[in-house]
Parts: structure tokens; sequence; C-alpha cells
């Protein structure tokens, strides 16, 4: 229960956001081309946000709060990176759209330093 509680604040601290990497990335979504998503890709934004979602609540929870904050917002940058996509593939907003290539080249640069800290500091 504690988890699910935790869970949920982290969620609700850091919104709305959902993470592959670039080299996985659709570049022609980043340009604002229309394309279907890549295989294991959400397709809609109900998939990105069940798919984050699921993703924070199967993970194991350690007890080190920095350790599993950092696990938690791999987790929700990488919805916000699916998330992300959708809107550059579906989304019709040039302003939208610029928001989420920014969000997908930020969160991306995060994921990694967040895996970088983790490498270092798992026990």
């Amino acid at each position: 229960m504690r988890t699910m509680f935790a869970t949920a604040a982290l969620v609700l601290l850091v919104l709305p956001a959902a993470a592959q990497t670039m080299d996985g990335m659709d570049h022609g979504a980043m340009h604002g081309e229309a394309g279907a998503p890549a295989a294991g890709e959400p397709k809609t934004l109900e998939d990105a946000s069940a798919k984050m979602h699921q993703e924070m609540g199967s993970m194991p929870m350690t007890g080190d709060v920095d350790v599993d904050f950092m696990q938690g917002m791999i987790a929700h940058h990488r919805g916000a990176i699916d998330m992300a996509k959708i809107a550059l593939r579906d989304g019709k907003d040039p302003e939208i759209k610029a928001l989420a290539k920014t969000i997908v080249e930020a969160q991306e640069g995060e994921i990694k330093m967040m895996q970088d800290w983790l490498a270092k500091h798992r026990k």
C-alpha cells in the first residue's frame, strides 16, 4: 500500500510525463512527419500512460529513498518521452510539437544521468 501511495505521489509531483533512447526514436516523428509507431511503442496517450504506470507499479522498492526516487523517475521520464513521441506523430499544433521535441531531448539526457547515478550508488 505504501508503495502505491509513493508511486502515485511521484506521478502527481512531476506531471505529466513519461523512454526509449534517441537511437530507438522515430526521427520522422521528431520532425513532425506522420508515421506509424515503431514496434513496441505505445500507439495512444492512454497506452503510454498505462505502460508508465505499469512500469512504476512493478518497480521493486529498495527502501533507499534516493535509489527508489531515481528508479521511479526513469520510468516516469520514459512515459513522458512516449507521450511526446505521440504528440510529435499525431499532434497538429506546432507549439506543442516543439515542446514535445524539447521534452524528448531533455528527458533522454536526464535518464542517462539517473542511470549513471544508479550504477554508482546501487548496493
